[in-house]
């Protein structure tokens, strides 16, 4: 029963109303007046709260001021940020370049730099392009031979020249999760490795696909010469175009967790030669 009375009179204190008024200081004669209770005002301060909040979140939500606070930033200007740094890195080094050569250019014109000499070569040592060794009775019967042998082998010419004369780079630099296996239609090997990691062209080439797969995220596929194509899949950005050129080691995109089939950040690095898929640790030192 206490308790009861402790609540009515706990209700009718914070709904007890007080009255407000103002008086002109002169006359004494009431200008304005109003009733307010503790539950009112404290109504009226949770509601003007919600109000600011809603203002707020409405003004970054709907304003470029998102792009100010951390985590908004959208793919796009992250990309274009990205490009703008490699543009700069680039410019950086053209410009130290160009300076060393105005450099070089102005010593010599200034005189500070001797004019190399010029050494007379032997002319025992000078090799003639027209110069003729004839062959002999016995190395004409070989070649002879060999040529009558090889006529209609069709064999000594290799489909699939070795290509160890090509320096592969390594497209990431991560840990090998599931190798080639092409019984398993798993055409390339996984490299796992953090976010943000770039990924380079491992060959000089030209893009000839960049999109979206379900499975695989973002895609980027290049064409090499002697008949090399480089496919890289589940990535975050991807920085370059349909018809760019790029070089060896150049930044292609940025390692990411795209596509249904993804389970981790990594890369998915295929390499086809002559239309079919080969072993891409047969030509890279991972």
């Amino acid at each position: 029963m206490r308790k009861k009375r402790q609540n009515k009179s706990f209700w009718k204190q914070i709904r007890f109303k007080y009255k407000f008024s103002f008086f002109n200081e002169s006359t004494l004669e009431e200008v304005w007046s109003f009733r307010l209770s503790q539950l009112s005002v404290f109504i009226y301060i949770c509601l003007f709260a919600f109000i600011l909040t809603t203002l707020t979140s409405i003004i970054i939500i709907l304003t470029p001021i998102r792009n100010y606070l951390p985590g908004y930033l959208d793919v796009e200007v992250r990309k274009e940020i990205l490009q703008n740094a490699l543009r700069a890195d680039s410019l950086e080094e053209k410009i130290a370049i160009q300076s060393r050569y105005l450099e070089n250019l102005s010593a010599i014109l200034s005189g500070n730099i001797s004019v190399d000499s010029i050494r007379n070569n032997d002319s025992a040592s000078l090799i003639h392009i027209d110069y003729y060794i004839p062959r002999s009775d016995r190395e004409s019967a070989y070649i002879k031979r060999f040529e009558e042998d090889e006529k209609y082998n069709l064999t000594a010419l290799n489909p699939n020249p070795p290509q160890t004369e090509i320096f592969f780079y390594k497209p990431l630099n991560g840990i090998i999760s599931a190798a080639f296996n092409p019984d398993k239609l798993h055409f390339g090997i996984d490299l796992t490795s953090a976010l943000r990691e770039n990924v380079i062209a491992t060959l000089d080439g030209t893009v000839i696909y960049t999109g979206f797969d379900p499975n695989y995220g973002n895609v980027i596929s290049l064409q090499h010469k002697n008949d090399f194509i480089s496919i890289y899949k589940h990535n975050n950005i991807l920085l370059k175009e349909i018809g760019d050129r790029v070089i060896a080691g150049e930044a292609i995109a940025i390692v990411g967790n795209t596509g249904e089939l993804s389970t981790g950040p990594h890369l998915h690095f295929e390499l086809w030669y002559k239309g079919a898929p080969v072993n891409p640790e047969d030509y890279i030192a991972f």
